[in-house]
């Protein structure tokens, strides 16, 4: 029945899915330890959402000058590894399938991050946002231009990182390419304004993306590598479309057929865009004639309309964000047309339990 799409078994490039539900990456900040070590009450957390087809973690940086929020797990020291570890084996024994986010969050940093040096970005341009630190909210700065030396290193540590997951026993990695973070600032034209090989034409703004492809795929299977991306994201973190943001997104969306790829996922408008020319408000049926391989969407769906996008063949998968924070099992809250928990925003990114590990299932929520 066309109802029950959601709930059927799906192969992800030989990795047998129990549904077609995802958990979408939501920064949680519960590795609250000078390490940024995850820890047991993050493998609990992602063990009880275990039910979902796949699970995608937060993002997860892959160096310290990729970090631009506190207490965020990274995944690129050998203690960082070990605590993954528990994470993905609490994960695999309740049957799931977990990726790791690969993220780089560019210019949306500040320097008490860093001991005081600049982020980094493609261009100097502040983004003119609002940082998180252990200072709380600070207003960041003009960022560094990276050197050529700067980007070779950034791939090399996004290529690392995969290999740093696949030693904690994840099933693969999503390269975070959306959002306006690192990847994102290079594809668009408000952030980017260098002249050299990784700016000014559409194939040179999408060049980081696909040498971070080419170098990852020297150590890990692409069939074990995702990429994430926001082709309709306006106004958040600086980021602002232009006439040449949706064919730069079609360049890179077609090109990435030549990448033996897990899968694509991309997200819907956070805002309405329906008052820009040249924006698409429809993401998923927009690109899904330009890729042929899996397709995830993301953002706002609840059990009816991701049925729907999954009957129109506008996508394979359907990751689920917030609904997933607030219900462990939300899989089975679905197949019961059970209601929701309401989700405490409050406790999105506090450290401990509270609102991460302590939402009712139904078995307790009904007694």
């Amino acid at each position: 029945m066309q109802q029950e799409l959601l709930f059927t078994p799906y192969n992800l490039a030989g990795l047998t899915l129990s549904n077609r539900m995802v958990m979408a990456p939501m920064t949680r900040s519960r590795a609250d330890n000078p390490g940024h070590v995850p820890t047991p009450l993050m493998a609990e957390y992602y063990a009880q959402r275990a039910s979902a087809g796949l699970m995608i973690t937060e993002g997860v940086p892959v160096s310290t000058k990729g970090v631009g929020y506190i207490n965020v797990p990274g995944i690129y020291s050998q203690e960082q590894v070990e605590g993954w570890k528990l994470v993905t084996k609490a994960v695999h024994d309740k049957g799931g399938k977990i990726f790791a986010q690969l993220w780089h969050v560019g210019r949306i940093s500040h320097p008490d991050f860093h001991n005081g040096e600049l982020p980094l970005a493609p261009s100097a341009i502040n983004p003119n946002e609002k940082s998180y630190t252990v200072n709380g909210f600070v207003d960041t700065v003009t960022p560094k231009e990276m050197t050529l030396a700067d980007i070779q290193q950034t791939i090399q540590d996004f290529k690392q990182a995969a290999i740093n997951a696949m030693a904690a026993g994840f099933d693969g990695v999503e390269i975070h390419g959306a959002n306006g973070y690192l990847l994102h600032q290079f594809f668009n034209g408000t952030s980017n304004k260098r002249t050299d090989a990784y700016g000014g034409s559409i194939e040179n703004h999408a060049r980081i993306l696909f040498d971070i492809l080419e170098a990852i795929q020297q150590a890990v299977s692409l069939q074990k590598v995702g990429v994430r991306l926001s082709p309709s994201l306006n106004g958040l973190f600086g980021i602002n479309m232009d006439e040449n943001t949706i064919p730069t997104f079609e360049y890179i969306v077609k090109k990435l057929n030549d990448y033996p790829l897990a899968y694509l996922h991309l997200t819907e408008p956070f805002v309405p865009v329906d008052h820009l020319p040249y924006a698409v408000t429809h993401v998923a049926k927009h690109f899904r004639p330009l890729y042929k391989g899996t397709l995830i969407i993301n953002k706002g769906f609840n059990k009816t309309t991701a049925n729907a996008v999954l009957a129109y063949g506008e996508a394979d998968l359907v990751a689920f964000g917030v609904p997933f924070l607030a219900n462990p099992d939300l899989v089975e809250r679905f197949k019961q047309d059970a209601p929701l928990n309401a989700p405490d925003q409050g406790t999105f990114y506090t450290p401990g339990a509270k609102g991460y590990t302590d939402y009712p299932v139904l078995s307790s929520a009904t007694v």
